[in-house]
This record gives C-alpha cells, structure tokens and sequence, in this order.
C-alpha cells in the first residue's frame, strides 16, 4: 500500500496548474504579432495605394492636380489623349434621277409626270426596309419629254431639250449595242437614267444596262401615266437604290470582308477518291482571265488576293442515296450542313490570311466512283443545275461529275485529267453567281417586281457600275458602323482602366481613324461612291488596329474590383486565421504571467 502524503497549503498553492516560476517569453508573442502587424500593414498600404490612385485621377479629370505635382508624379501612368467620336456618323447619299421619254403625245405634262414619279418612288422607299444614307430631302428627279423631233419639255436641266444626241440610239438593236450607245451619251455623269421609248409593239421591255441607266421600250396609252411611273419608280428604287435584291438573301450585316479590309479567296479542287481518277487545273489561266478583273473592279470596297490548292482522299461527311429515276446518287439540302469535312478537308492553309483578313474558300468536289455521278436535289424536287451551294460567311462547293464514272472507275490504273478551258469557264462562271450572292447581290440576270420582270444584261468584270455603287454604299455604312462601335468599345475600356498606358500609336491610330471617318462623310455627302468605300475601310481598319493593340492586352491592367475578387478569396481567410492565432497568443501570454505573478507573491 502506498503511502499518502499530505501537502501543505504553500506546497498545493505552487503546483503548475496554478503558478509558474520562470517569468513567460515574449518570442512567441512577438512572432505572432509582428505577422499580424505585417499583415495589416499591407492591406492598409493597398488600400492607401487605390485610394490616392482614384484622388489623383479624379483630380487630373478636373485638371486641379497642378498643385499636387510630387503626388501626381509618384503614381503617374503615361496615357495618350485619346479624341473620340462624338456621336455616330450620319451618312446621306445623294441620288440624281433622270426620266427620259420619247413619241409620247404633247399633251402628257412632264411635271405632273415628274410628282406622280416622285410619289412612287416615296411609297416604295416606305413600304422596303430603310437603306443606310438614303434621305429623300437629297433625292433630285429630272424628267424629259420629246414628243417629236421638234416638240420637247424638260423641267430641269439635267438632260435638256437641245441634247439630242440620244435621238440617235436604236433601241431595237441588240441590247449590247444600245447599252453602249447610251454609255456614250451620259458618260462622266454621275446620275441614273431610265430612258423610255414608246413603241416597238405591244409588248413592254425592260432592259437595266452594265451602267448608270435603263430603258422601256413598249406601246404606252396616255391614260397610263401612272403604270408609267410606277415602272420608273421601281427601277430607281429596287434596283439603282436596293440592288435587286429579294427577301431571303444575305442581309447587309453579313459582310465578307475582314476587318483590316481584306479578303483572300481561297480555290480548292478536291479527290475524293484519287484512286479512281485525279483531276487537276491550271488555275493560273483562270487567275489571269477571270479572277483579275474581279479583283481590279473591287478594289475599292476590299484588297483581294487568290490562292489555290489540289488536295486528294477528301471524302464529304454527308451521305448519299441511289435514284433510279435520275439515274444518280442524290444529296439534298438537308445535308449540305455535313456535306464539308472538316476532319479530311485541311482548306485553311493559308500564309497570307494572317491576322483579321477574311478568308472565302471555294471548292470543286469530284467525288469518287462509288458515288458518281452526284447531284444536289432543291427542296422542290428539282435537280440543281448548278450542282452547288453556298454558306454564307464561309464560301460555295460545286459537285464536278467526270464525264465517264463508269468506264474510268473500271480502268485498273487510275486516269490523270486536266480540266478543259471550258470546264474551267463553267465552274467559275458559278463561283462568279456564288461569289456575288456572297455580297448579297443576285446570281441571275432576271429581276421580277412589282410591274413585271426586267432583264439584267451582265458584266465581263462580274459587277455592273450600278452594283459597284450599292457595295460600296453599303460597305461605307458596315465600316462606318463598326468603326464607331470598335471605338466606342476602346473608350469604354480606357475609362474603366485608370491604369492602362496608352501608347501614342494607339492615339494616332484613333486620330487617323476619326479622320477617314469624316472623309468618307464628305465624299458620301458629295456622290464619290467609291472613295467613301475606301474610307470608310481605312476607318474600321485603324479602330481594329487600336482596339487589339499589343500593349492594351496586358495582364496588368485591371480595375480595382477586379483586384479585390481575386485576392479576397485569399486574403479574408488567411486574415481570419492570422488574427485569431494572435488572439489565443494573446490570451494563453496574459495567463502564463498571472501565474508567474501568482507564485512571485506567494514567494
């Protein structure tokens, strides 16, 4: 049995629940305080930080920071003045018409004529959807009447009485011919003209030239002035203002040019199935022929460049079914969206369409034995004559069938074939009608409205003068808009970043963007279709360039809120934990000394 032994009251007064004799450390304290202390320091010191970065921006907006120059110096962050838009760009575009009639009877009034025309053409700029720049207050009619050769009445003076220069025109020629006789007479006038002839029969022809002009030829009564105006109006309106265009086909918004101004188009002939035959191309004959003139006649609404390509094992993604009624494999629209393979088809190779350029591809399928020949049922039930499709923003494929499916996919060795002049002038005339849709603009030469159907006689560069000044006015208005969009995106950002250097190419690049900006204004205000083209492109291509500046991409320009969410998910538990050590720090020192001091006053 152990012994019990009795302590006395000191003893049992100085056991180390109660006392302690050693005097407590201050290391551990001091440690966790100093953390504490740090820590503070720092959050105290980011925040002074922040706040003298908003004063001084505050005050240099004021421009009363002059007094404050050891303060503004400290912090100071080199920005560039940056001149911004002040509202969005109004463009109006002036249009000169001009109605021309000839054997008509004296009686008929060339101004109640020119109002009934004016009338029209009011309904029908109503009834349409808006077009960028038109303005009616800026929309000038001049109207013509030749009776005979010794009777004529004119309004004003855009095509006087006098001029009888179009009295020679046969406009029971070929159209050709009468289209470039009438070039001749209204040459180096910037003004769109239907001339219209009374006679020739009883049926009404309608003829809308390469150029700037029009005519109607038919057997007109008097009393039909109004079917007569409505004729005028229409021409003026659907197809000078709105370039022919129907319902359904690409809107304006959906422009194929890049935003440095740029397209490249990009050919490809593709094998499906090189071992059943290999086609290929002399592209370069085609590129001289064809393609140049495109180029050279779209220069102001865009800087082409071509390229192509042969690619060979490019099998479609989409399927294909056995018509024996056709006698031909049948792919319908309903597979055009699986038709590109975008796994076996490496079309994007290009070097030169770095950057914000556009890139337009056009592809020659040849598909292979197994499925040949190939044919692209429309919705209506109707073979395509075509053979191809189009998708917008990205470009058109044509299915090209060999002349002999049969007969080569049962040669033992696979035939080699160059395509022919013609083939090749049959395929790009289609690329031609797809390239042109692409722009929003009518692959056929047919145009039916309201009061009948008009005949659109075609370019040997692709585009008509009438069709150039459409592009271009509307490409003036898509540039001009994102311009001022790009702008005001880059004013914007600027604003909510006080930190952000701005560089001093970035303010020239803006300067000279407003700049062309204003330019296309005036030359939109004066008529040069073309220039405002080009300026308006200069414009959005300098607010790109701005906008996706190096320097404005770097990591270090972020706002205070943004600083605030991403340290505060580290530093409010880190805080927590920091301050609560130095509590119990606190606590467990302030009861070690009280038991030191316990056991000094029992001492």
């Amino acid at each position: 049995m152990s012994a019990v032994v009795d302590k006395s009251p000191r003893e049992a007064a100085a056991s180390p629940e109660s006392m302690r004799t050693a005097e407590p450390g201050l290391k551990r304290l001091f440690l966790t305080l100093s953390v504490l202390f740090s820590f503070i320091l720092g959050m105290v010191l980011l925040i002074i930080y922040y706040l003298l970065l908003v004063v001084v921006v505050f005050l240099f907006n004021f421009n009363i920071c002059a007094g404050f120059p050891f303060l503004w110096k400290s912090v100071e962050i080199y920005r560039s003045e940056i001149s911004l838009m002040e509202s969005n760009p109004s463009l109006s575009f002036p249009f000169h018409f001009q109605a021309l009639f000839f054997n008509f009877n004296p009686d008929l009034n060339p101004h109640h004529l020119k109002l009934s025309i004016l009338d029209q053409i009011t309904k029908l700029t109503s009834d349409s959807a808006p077009q960028c720049g038109t303005n009616k207050n800026l929309t000038t009619l001049s109207v013509t009447l030749h009776s005979n050769k010794s009777h004529c009445t004119h309004d004003t003076n855009f095509y006087p009485c006098g001029a009888n220069a179009i009295s020679a025109v046969d406009f029971d020629s070929a159209d050709e011919d009468v289209d470039e006789l009438l070039r001749s007479v209204f040459s180096g006038k910037n003004i769109y003209t239907v001339a219209v002839v009374n006679g020739g029969g009883d049926g009404i022809r309608v003829v809308v030239g390469k150029y700037r002009h029009a005519w109607i030829v038919g057997g007109f009564d008097f009393e039909e002035e109004d079917d007569l105006a409505s004729r005028v109006a229409e021409i003026f309106v659907k197809v000078f203002v709105n370039g022919g265009r129907d319902q359904g086909l690409i809107h304006g918004e959906f422009m194929p040019v890049g935003a440095d101004g740029r397209i490249v188009l990009s050919f490809n002939l593709l094998n499906a199935e090189p071992n059943d035959w290999v086609y290929d191309w002399d592209f370069q004959r085609i590129d001289e022929s064809v393609l140049t003139p495109i180029m050279e006649v779209l220069g102001p609404i865009a800087n082409i460049s071509v390229e192509s390509q042969v690619l060979y094992h490019t099998p479609k993604s989409s399927f294909s079914y056995w018509d024996e009624k056709q006698n031909s494999y049948i792919f319908n629209t309903k597979d055009l969206p699986f038709f590109v393979n975008s796994n076996e088809w490496h079309l994007d190779t290009s070097i030169a369409a770095g950057g914000r350029s556009k890139i337009l591809q056009f592809v020659v399928y040849v598909p292979s034995a197994k499925e040949c020949p190939l044919r692209l049922q429309l919705p209506n039930g109707e073979i395509s004559k075509t053979n191809g499709f189009i998708s917008p923003m990205w470009g058109g494929a044509i299915v090209l069938n060999p002349r002999s499916c049969l007969k080569d996919s049962e040669s033992k060795r696979p035939q080699r074939h160059i395509m022919s002049t013609e083939d090749l002038q049959e395929v790009f005339e289609v690329f031609l009608g797809q390239f042109r849709q692409l722009f929003g603009l009518k692959s056929d030469n047919i145009y039916v409205g309201e009061s009948g159907t008009f005949h659109l006689l075609p370019s040997e560069r692709g585009f008509t003068e009438w069709e150039l000044d459409v592009l271009s006015r509307q490409h003036t208005c898509f540039n001009l808009h994102s311009c001022v969009t790009t702008l005001g995106s880059l004013s914007r950002l600027v604003q909510s970043l006080p930190r952000m250097i701005i560089m001093d190419e970035i303010g020239k690049q803006v300067q000279f963007s407003l700049e062309a900006a204003k330019l296309a204004q005036s030359n939109a205000s004066q008529g040069v279709y073309e220039s405002a083209a080009v300026s308006s492109r200069q414009a959005r291509s300098l607010a790109e360039d701005a906008f996706f500046h190096p320097s404005i991409m770097s990591v270090s320009y972020y706002s205070f809120e943004h600083c605030f969410a991403v340290y505060s998910p580290f530093f409010l538990p880190v805080s927590m934990h920091v301050l609560l050590a130095a509590l119990r720090e606190w606590r467990r020192y302030k009861k070690e000394k009280a038991k030191y001091l316990a056991w000094k006053k029992i001492k």
